[in-house]
This record gives C-alpha cells, sequence and structure tokens, in this order.
C-alpha cells in the first residue's frame, strides 16, 4: 500500500474521531461508525472502573487533534525514506498497557504508518476501544485488514520462524506471519521478563516513567488550571501525567492548595476515593507527614512516581541544584512541565495543561518508534 493511502485512511479515522466527540456518541451519515464508537466506549467503561465515559471521550478527543492532516503530513516528512521503504511483511508485536484508554494506538499508528504488520496484544485493562478504530480505519481502507491482527495472550506468540495465531480481527481475513520485532510497555517489573524473552529480537521495552512539574512562584491562576489537568485527568494515572512537583525553598503550599480547589470532584469517584483513604490510613499508621486537602495528598518524597490521590514534592535551591537532581532520575521522566527552560536528555519543557495533548512526533522515553520501524 502506497504512503498516500496510508496518511489518507489516517486522516479519515482523525475526522471521525473529532465528529464523534463533538455529536457525543452519533455521527451524522455515518451511523456504522456511530455505533461501532459508541458500543466501544460503552464497554470499556463498564469493564474498567477508571475509564469513564468522560476520560475515554478525552482520549479520543486527544486522538482526533493528534491526526489532522497537516500534523500527520508535518510528521511523515520527518522520514523521507518511508515513501520508498519495501515492506517485507515484518509483523511487529505491541504488548500494550491499560492505565488510560487508547494508551497504544501511538504504536498501532506507527507500525501501519511503516508498512508493517501490527499483531497487537491488548490489555484486559483497555480491550475494546482499539478493535473499534481497527474496524472502523479497516473500513476506510479495507487493504489493512491484513495487516492488523489482534492475539489475547502472550503466550501465544510465535516467534521468529514460525506463526502467529489469529484470535480476534477487524476482519475474517486469517493473516499469519512470522513474529519478528517486539514493542513492550508495562511496569518496571514485566519490562525485565521482557528483556528475557524477547531481549534477542529488535524491540523496544518501555518501564514506569512519569511527569513532573516545576514551579518558579510566577505561575498565574491559568498555569495552575492548566497543572490541575495535568495531574487528574485520567486519575493521574497516565506516564504524562505529572506525579512530582519542584517547589523553591521558600514556596508556600498554601498556594498550590488553593490553586487545585476546582478539581475537588475527583473524590466523588469510587476508586478515586479508595485510594484517598487507603494511602491516608497507611500514613497514619506509619506516622509519615503529608498534607491533606481531602481529595489530594501532598507528601515530600525524592522519588518521582507517586500513588493514585498522592502527589510528591520536593523542594530545591537553584536551577543548577534542580538540573543535577533531574540529571539523576531522568529515566523515570516522561516530561516536564515548567516556565523554566530545559534541555536533559531527551527532556525538555512543556507549557503547562499539555502533558496529555502529546503530538504525532513526541515518543515515548523520548525512542523514535518510526525510525526504529523502518530500521528492522
Amino acid at each position: 500500500m502506497d504512503i498516500e493511502k496510508r496518511i489518507i485512511a489516517f486522516i479519515r479515522l482523525g475526522e471521525v474521531l473529532r465528529k464523534f466527540q463533538v455529536q457525543k456518541t452519533h455521527i451524522k451519515h455515518q451511523p456504522s461508525i456511530g455505533r461501532i464508537l459508541k458500543e466501544a466506549v460503552t464497554k470499556a467503561s463498564q469493564k474498567n472502573g477508571w475509564f469513564t465515559e468522560e476520560n475515554v471521550l478525552l482520549a479520543i478527543t486527544s486522538l482526533g487533534e493528534m491526526l489532522k492532516e497537516d500534523k500527520i503530513r508535518k510528521w511523515v516528512s520527518n522520514y523521507p525514506h518511508l515513501t520508498s521503504h519495501i515492506s517485507h511483511l515484518t509483523s511487529v508485536n505491541v504488548i500494550m498497557a491499560g492505565n488510560i484508554p487508547l494508551v497504544g494506538f501511538h504504536d498501532f499508528l506507527c507500525v501501519l504508518m511503516s508498512e508493517n504488520i501490527f499483531v497487537g496484544k491488548l490489555s484486559s485493562e483497555d480491550e475494546f476501544l482499539l478493535p473499534a478504530l481497527a474496524d472502523i480505519l479497516t473500513e476506510m481502507e479495507p487493504e489493512f485488514k491484513e495487516k492488523i491482527i489482534f492475539t489475547d495472550s502472550v503466550r501465544r506468540l510465535k516467534f521468529e520462524g514460525r506463526r502467529s495465531d489469529s484470535q480476534h480481527q477487524p476482519s475474517t481475513v486469517k493473516h499469519q506471519t512470522a513474529v519478528t520485532a517486539f514493542i513492550a510497555t508495562g511496569s518496571n517489573n514485566s519490562a525485565r521478563y521482557f528483556e528475557y524473552y524477547f531481549g534477542k529480537y529488535p524491540h523496544i521495552i518501555r518501564k514506569n516513567r512519569n511527569a513532573i512539574a516545576i514551579l518558579d512562584g510566577t505561575e498565574t491562576d491559568e498555569d495552575f488550571k492548566n497543572l490541575g489537568k495535568d495531574i487528574f485527568q485520567y486519575f493521574g494515572m497516565g506516564c504524562r501525567n505529572v506525579s512530582k512537583i519542584y517547589i523553591p525553598k521558600d514556596y508556600n503550599l498554601d498556594t498550590f492548595f488553593a490553586a487545585m480547589v476546582d478539581f475537588g470532584d475527583v473524590i466523588n469517584h469510587n476508586k478515586y476515593y479508595n485510594n484517598h483513604i487507603y494511602y491516608r490510613t497507611i500514613y497514619l499508621l506509619t506516622k509519615e507527614k503529608f498534607l491533606d486537602n481531602n481529595f489530594l495528598m501532598l507528601k515530600e518524597e525524592e522519588r518521582i512516581a507517586s500513588p493514585v490521590a498522592t502527589l510528591y514534592y520536593e523542594r530545591y535551591d537553584t536551577k543548577d541544584e534542580l538540573i543535577k537532581k533531574i540529571e539523576l532520575k531522568k529515566e523515570n521522566i516522561q516530561c516536564i512541565v515548567s516556565h523554566l527552560t530545559f534541555h536533559i536528555s531527551h527532556l525538555t519543557s512543556l507549557p503547562f495543561g499539555q502533558t496529555q495533548s502529546p503530538e504525532l512526533w513526541d515518543y515515548a522515553d523520548g525512542v523514535d518508534t518510526m525510525e526504529f520501524l523502518l530500521s528492522i
């Protein structure tokens, strides 16, 4: 399939996702597509308590914005050899996380846009949304049908020189091919498992990461409103959610707490509430110091990744000192939001409120997935 066909198909998918969000579960003149999405949203919300309809629609909106024509063409233009790439029917197995809705979509996009075959192992926490998008995509471009396979277990994967079986597909086509490369996203523990089994094949293996925010005392009310989105969207469960803030040595945390008041409704979600009570109880029993405004706890801590309903904080004296601290923890950081400018490894400063709106060229862990796929 030539590159222009692939580009057009994903542009059309983006249009569908934007219309679905605007028209709230109905797409005029495309009732079957609207029905596919509506059913997937309902099933996802029923299966996973963290996947509220609001959060699923937020993910769909983000993808719709990502898949605008100008953005797709700008992204593709970074890979001039993409137009001359010769497919050898390489199957890329993508083992997906399920922490937030459609978190594996970008890998799905990269595999298909690079003219490889996508073999996806869905998380049991997010097993309805991506197949629905795959159904819509193949309806728009039937040539994708033989390039999309879903399997329900890592143990079902066959390695190079064998065949991979197909459990769930967006079509009735039975396509089998050797799996020769892997992209796996999971916890630090699962990453060791992935490395053991897949390390000898071309691979990208992702571990736990989180976003951090750096405050300097000049933040406006609008900045804090946007920072609240970085913290609370998806209940803070995404790798791009802010899980820790760095604050000046003399910073008054009352300012921060006062600015977060508008996000207090998060405590009305049962799972979030249970996490708040659980960790609050743990901190009290272990006599750890923390601050609490009844929906978010602040705890002074050097680590990056904080539990749901807790936000870590750490004070700093100078920017130079702060850079040294971040350098030591850069492998645990996905992105930074701040007024201050940083250029540390793959990390650069983002505006407040932008962590959950990545562009196509904002690769997880700073690893260029498309370049990897084209080099296989």
